[in-house]
């Protein structure tokens, strides 16, 4: 009888523990494990570009692909508003990656004002600048110099509007002669396919999305016709989290790229999962974005990986825009980009 207590004892005592240590373990959920394995997955935010359109959709592909997963994430994807807002809400603490384009971070940082530059790079996404200003045929603008006299929308704090003075410098436009006006990421289209603004501020990839919503053919005016040695957009996190944790954001970058290498591989399934995810989106049209960021992503030198940041070309965008007046004080490529974190080129 005390041999069979002393038996019952034991299971119970080992029941309990087992208890105690899945407790343990479920407490111990939100912590940074990087295994992959589902029990302990670091809760992350992360902002998209600018709105939810195809050319963001390898974040939701990673997600959907469970390569965030693998790498220890559980990430949360939200809208972003373009580069201003981006980096503000990373800045601000409530996000933790996304993409902002690199230029639009070069003018935040040396722009010599008051706004958040407790940010850095950690990968490019384009390796050539994807800005450009979008209208309709029936407008009649044909070239940069027909912008004069007419009314552009785009968020105040996108890169596209912010980078504009630059551009118009560089293409011969007198900037005093274009008249911009607010809108909002997910509503721009809309605006020009109404016939309210004459262009919009948007990425080159979105022509085949402004012929889907507008109903007419886009006309298209890239930045970098003028610009060649920009980058497109990057992907960054705050200064705080690239210090303290090196490895975690190393191994959620690599996920993310995976999931871009995905996107631009199998388009039409990237533009599926991301209507899966987001409601209002256009598969079709997403996959065509896509399809014309093949272009941006991957280097016209092949050898160069997705991902990668040269200092060297940094240094060349800091020099145009510093040549066209576009900065107030001197930075350098090591206050932009993590060259530790990044890839190499």
């Amino acid at each position: 009888m005390v041999h069979n207590m002393r038996r019952l004892t034991r299971t119970v005592a080992v029941a309990v523990l087992a208890t105690a240590l899945a407790l343990a373990s479920a407490c111990s959920s939100d912590s940074d494990s990087g295994n992959g394995d589902g029990a302990s997955l670091r809760k992350v935010t992360y902002l998209t570009s600018f709105g939810n359109f195809g050319r963001d959709s390898y974040a939701w592909v990673a997600k959907d692909k469970g390569f965030f997963k693998e790498a220890g994430f559980d990430v949360d994807i939200k809208p972003g508003q373009g580069t201003g807002g981006v980096i503000q809400t990373i800045v601000g603490g409530q996000a933790d990656f996304g993409p902002i384009d690199l230029t639009g971070g070069i003018l935040q940082l040396g722009g010599g004002d008051d706004k958040p530059k407790d940010f850095v790079a950690v990968a490019a996404i384009q390796q050539r600048t994807m800005a450009a200003i979008v209208t309709t045929q029936d407008k009649g603008i044909a070239s940069p110099k027909d912008l004069e006299g007419r009314t552009l929308a785009d968020t105040p704090v996108s890169v596209v509007r912010n980078l504009f003075p630059t551009y118009a410098k560089l293409a011969g436009i007198d900037n005093s002669k274009v008249t911009w006006v607010n809108g909002e990421a997910q509503t721009l289209m809309a605006t020009l396919a109404t016939g309210k603004v004459d262009g919009i501020g948007q990425f080159v990839v979105g022509a085949p999305t402004v012929r889907a919503v507008a109903k007419k053919e886009p006309v298209v005016l890239p930045y970098s016709n003028v610009m060649t040695d920009l980058y497109g957009n990057a992907l960054i996190t705050s200064k705080k989290l690239a210090k303290e944790e090196p490895e975690m954001v190393k191994r959620f970058t690599g996920a993310l790229l995976k999931g871009l290498e995905y996107s631009l591989a199998n388009p039409k399934e990237a533009g599926e999962i991301l209507k899966k995810n987001v409601a209002e989106a256009n598969p079709v049209s997403a996959a065509a974005e896509l399809e014309l960021m093949a272009g941006y992503v991957r280097s016209s030198n092949s050898g160069t990986a997705i991902g990668a940041l040269d200092s060297g070309r940094v240094a060349k965008s800091i020099a145009i825009l510093q040549g066209a007046g576009a900065l107030k004080q001197n930075i350098t490529p090591e206050q932009v980009v993590d060259f530790n974190l990044a890839p190499k080129a």
